[in-house]
């Protein structure tokens, strides 16, 4: 549908559309100025009016209403939130009757026992509704581009807006935790030092906290209830931007992307098109279930919501008009707010059809890849949702090659995809990984045996080529140990189970499948010989990560040794959920050292980088040419990859320079607690090794190891030669 949807200002009046193929009659009220019957343009499900004297500033809502039948929810006196909202505002409370009337509807599928009917009367009370705000776009970007990084080169920092800044006390105190405290000088000086060429931020739609965490005096820390897929968070805003209402929040946010640019960052948002703040049937109506909620939702043949999501409700996007407003979405925010791309949260929620079946080729998929708009943003999927066959990692391609999600021609690859590529985040890397690294060595403390040979790991490592296949090649996958969601990289090492209990749920949400290791003491310990081994496995996590081929995701403050205290879905405002410490603690400083010299070494060696899926001791170009070794310097054979007491390879890798210099490097892992000698691999082309990196402290890193030189290692660890 080519009209635009929303409120747009014009002519002197604001001209207004919506979508709803089920409304019997609307109506447009902006608050001190009057209202407007929209009429329904023939043979659409398009409505339109205009009004003349609106105003920047100005609040509005819609009436609507239509059919009374069981997917129906229409009241023409319930105010509505414009689903196409630029800016979003609540408004004040009156009384404390009303504000006990808000908050006493919910979603009761996520919490048993407690009544599901939908309540006769599920009134937002107009004193504590959210409202939609007209917002002026205008901005001056001067001379600040997108910046244009390479696939390869990308390295991401997922981040939360609140705990990104909230201690850290370079920002001024009024702006920490807001938009303008995330492109504060001390925050980019920070994320340049540790080599993050991605921030992508948490959900920064406006977003409303669950209403039954509402009852329970607790609130949303993470975002993912979304609002309006226009308008940003205003509490993320500093005081002073909302003080100047949705205009100067919108305008601190532009300003945020600005800055990150003019850094050479680029901004990336979580994006949650899967479901809405409505929640599940009897929840609070706020907009898209007043207009047309029997169409755009997804809807079981015994008249409940088929949720695919777990959050009670779940978006039908096979459903033009919610497909297009999907499309309509990204393009603002990639067009009028310059972000460089979008993480799908839930994004096999997003590809279901008619049938709620999972489609590879969903058109809402072929539309994003296919839009001039979104041919230069990055498009990174969460490959799931909790469906029937929700578990889609790998069915997201195609990844374009060399400059997709980087703008065309970039210095990297001179191929271009057809449309936007998709990448994914790789839960098989983050399985492989934690298990090598944590609970095989775990496992062989108690037995004397790890759980498993080096074969998954350095699949791994060469970029999960049987997830992702060929055609597509390791940039499809965005390798992560953690995410918000789980434990944090420290926790990981210091808990073997979830401690939940701060989320006022009994310690009942949560994975239990970490495949975390405590390493002898359950927590914070001041041991140090158990401390020492976990800031060694941490190293491990991390060295794996970033030598690996794919797209690393770093979990902001995970580089600072964060804590949540053993929790494991600190979704919620508690004294689990910390900010990322800005502190000169000594441990906090050595990892955030590790990770910089991890990210630095990573850009130096083209060949830890590849584009394609390379073969063994073959050139294919835009991959990386691999020979393995075992631990006596000879060829890797069959019976040293899946064997638990082999866990040790030695991984030569080399460039095929197409547009950086040749390059080559020498990973060797070690992956047991007991210390083994290694034969550094003797080759024609070899003189000697220097190591580059270790996860083991106090290496010599200067001196060269003639090839065929015994190399020691103590422990489980990683270490990176350079090949002379």
């Amino acid at each position: 549908m080519d009209i635009d949807q929303g409120l747009r200002l014009g002519d002197g009046a604001a001209h207004f559309a919506m979508r709803s193929a089920t409304a019997t009659s609307a109506t447009l009220v902006v608050d001190g100025r009057g209202s407007v019957t929209l009429e329904r343009l023939p043979e659409t499900d398009v409505w339109t009016g205009s009004l003349e004297g609106v105003r920047p500033g100005d609040t509005y809502h819609l009436l609507v209403d239509g059919p009374s039948g069981p997917r129906d929810d229409f009241d023409p006196t319930r105010p509505l939130l414009d689903p196409y909202a630029r800016g979003i505002v609540r408004t004040p409370t009156v009384s404390a009757d009303a504000d006990q009337h808000q908050h006493q509807h919910q979603d009761q599928d996520q919490h048993p026992g407690k009544d599901q009917d939908r309540d006769e009367d599920q009134h937002q009370d107009a004193a504590q509704r959210w409202t939609s705000v007209v917002v002026d776009d205008a901005f001056d970007w001067g001379d600040s581009v997108k910046p244009v990084i390479p696939l390869d080169r990308a390295v991401v920092y997922e981040a939360n807006v609140r705990t990104l800044t909230a201690a850290n006390h370079a920002v001024p105190e009024h702006l920490r935790g807001t938009y303008a405290g995330v492109a504060h000088e001390s925050t980019i000086a920070h994320l340049q030092r540790i080599g993050v060429t991605t921030l992508e931020l948490l959900p920064v739609h406006a977003f409303d906290t669950e209403h039954w965490l509402q009852d329970a005096g607790r609130e949303n820390a993470w975002g993912y209830n979304t609002l309006g897929f226009f308008a940003p968070h205003a509490a993320h805003a500093s005081a002073d931007a909302r003080a100047r209402g949705a205009d100067g929040v919108l305008r601190e946010f532009k300003g945020m992307v600005r800055l990150l640019h003019e850094a050479g960052i680029q901004v990336v948002l979580d994006v949650v098109y899967n479901h809405t703040a409505e929640e599940g049937l009897g929840g609070p109506t706020s907009s898209l279930r007043g207009i047309d909620g029997a169409n755009r939702y997804r809807w079981a043949s015994d008249d409940t919501y088929f949720d695919t999501t777990g959050c009670g409700n779940t978006l039908d996007t096979s459903v033009e008009a919610t497909a297009d407003l999907v499309l309509d979405s990204l393009r603002y925010w990639a067009r009028e707010v310059q972000v460089d791309g979008f993480r799908f949260d839930l994004m096999a929620a997003l590809a279901r059809d008619a049938s709620h079946v999972f489609d590879p080729a969903h058109p809402l998929l072929e539309r994003i890849r296919q839009d001039p708009d979104l041919q230069d943003v990055l498009v990174i999927a969460e490959p799931w949702d909790v469906g029937p066959d929700g578990w889609r990692t790998g069915s997201f391609g195609p990844t374009g090659g060399p400059g997709t999600g980087t703008g065309t021609g970039t210095e990297s690859g001179s191929e271009s995809g057809s449309g936007s590529g998709t990448s994914e985040w790789n839960d098989g890397f983050r399985n492989t990984v934690r298990q090598f690294w944590l609970t095989d060595i775990a496992q062989e403390r108690r037995s004397g045996v790890p759980g498993s040979g080096i074969g998954a790991l350095a699949g791994a490592l060469t970029g999960s080529r049987s997830i992702f296949g060929v055609p597509r090649g390791p940039l499809a996958g965005v390798n992560f140990v953690t995410a918000h969601d789980g434990f944090t990289l420290h926790d990981l090492t210091a808990y073997n189970t979830k401690h939940n209990a701060a989320n006022g749920e009994e310690n009942r949400d949560g994975s239990n499948d970490n495949r975390s290791f405590n390493h002898g003491v359950e927590g914070e310990t001041e041991d140090r010989g158990v401390r020492a081994a976990r800031g060694r496995s941490m190293r491990n996590l991390l060295g794996t990560l970033f030598l690996s081929a794919g797209i690393p995701m770093l979990t902001a403050g995970d580089e600072r040794s964060r804590t949540q205290n053993g929790n494991n879905n600190a979704y919620v405002v508690s004294e689990d959920l910390t900010p990322v410490g800005w502190s000169d603690d000594e441990d906090a400083e050595a990892m955030t050292e590790t990770v910089a010299a991890l990210t630095a070494l990573r850009a130096a060696h083209p060949a830890l980088r590849p584009y394609r899926y390379g073969v063994d001791g073959q050139s294919t170009p835009s991959a990386s040419r691999m020979t393995w070794y075992g631990p006596d310097g000879g060829p890797m054979t069959g019976e040293w990859w899946d064997q638990p007491i082999h866990r040790a390879v030695q991984w030569f890798v080399e460039s095929t320079p197409e547009h950086e210099p040749y390059d080559r490097v020498l990973v060797v892992v070690h992956g047991s607690g007991r210390t083994r000698d290694l034969a550094l691999p003797v080759r024609d082309d070899v003189l000697a090794y220097r190591l580059a990196w270790s996860s083991e402290k106090h290496r010599d890193h200067d001196r060269h190891r003639p090839a065929g030189t015994v190399f020691t290692a103590y422990g489980p660890g990683i270490h990176v030669f350079d090949v002379l």
